[in-house]
């Protein structure tokens, strides 16, 4: 039999839980609702939410928009953020100390903050509403996300296993891409999903760098919001929760299988 304690932390487990997914299992019902409002309880019921995300251009061009810079994002700063979590790592534990800390200043520094200093840039350079200028932003935001996901990764990474690798001939290509990468590859690939996910999902930044002719997603959601909050955004965020319940469960099964074998 379980213990009173036991019983009481697990229902306490249990309503932490429900109250970080109640918000985002009301959008749910929302989504279906028979009228042009956002409102819970729904009234009535009807499919004209998501096929107005899916047929009109407004959205549809939000949406490849997010997902074309993210996906470019993740890419870039993935790279970068593992490079620099291998010079970071392999540093003087003071000097490591310290560049780790100015690499994740954009995670720490107030959003709008930043928004405001890169907004300042692009208009001397002429990057406002352009996918470069989201690239260079949303990289920069992510960077930190790669370096400390890739960071612990390489916190329990056995360096004897490069050396032994060298000194049966291998190169240090060859060392990183036989024994190196795949060891830290659950690093790397959560450290890409964050970054997809921080790019895809910012808002602050993006609100200050966009124009008429190219928004994201969120700005997109945003605009919706404060002119007609029609159900559509809460169809947009139930295919969201979806896409990103998809993800984990997939990366869980992903974590469970490697773990097996």
């Amino acid at each position: 039999m379980p213990s009173f304690s036991r019983v009481l932390l697990g229902l306490f487990c249990l309503l932490v839980a429900v109250l970080l997914l109640a918000p985002t299992l009301v959008v749910i019902p929302m989504s279906f609702n028979g009228n042009k409002s956002l409102a819970f309880p729904p009234v009535g019921f009807s499919w004209q939410w998501y096929d107005n995300f899916f047929t009109n251009p407004d959205w549809t061009t939000s949406f490849t928009n997010s997902l074309i810079i993210a996906l470019i994002v993740a890419v870039v700063a993935t790279v970068i953020g593992t490079l620099a979590a291998f010079g970071v790592s392999r540093a003087a534990a003071r000097t490591g100390g310290l560049l780790r800390a100015l690499l994740i200043t954009p995670m720490v520094v107030p959003g709008v903050v930043l928004a405001i200093g890169i907004y300042a840039v692009y208009l001397d350079t002429h990057l406002v509403g352009t996918v470069t200028g989201f690239v260079l932003a949303h990289t920069m935001l992510a960077i930190p996300f790669v370096l400390i996901a890739v960071q612990a990764s390489l916190e329990v990474f056995d360096r004897r296993l490069e050396t032994a690798a060298s000194s049966l001939g291998a190169g240090r290509l060859t060392v990183f891409r036989t024994v190196t990468l795949p060891l830290i590859l659950p690093g790397v690939l959560s450290g890409a999903l964050f970054a997809f996910i921080t790019s895809f999902d910012e808002i602050i930044v993006a609100l200050f760098i966009t124009s008429p002719y190219l928004k994201t997603l969120p700005v997109q959601i945003y605009s919706s919001i404060t002119r007609d909050a029609d159900p559509t955004v809460a169809a947009v965020g139930t295919l969201l929760f979806l896409a990103t319940s998809l993800i984990i469960i997939a990366g869980l099964l992903f974590g469970m299988r490697r773990g097996r074998t």
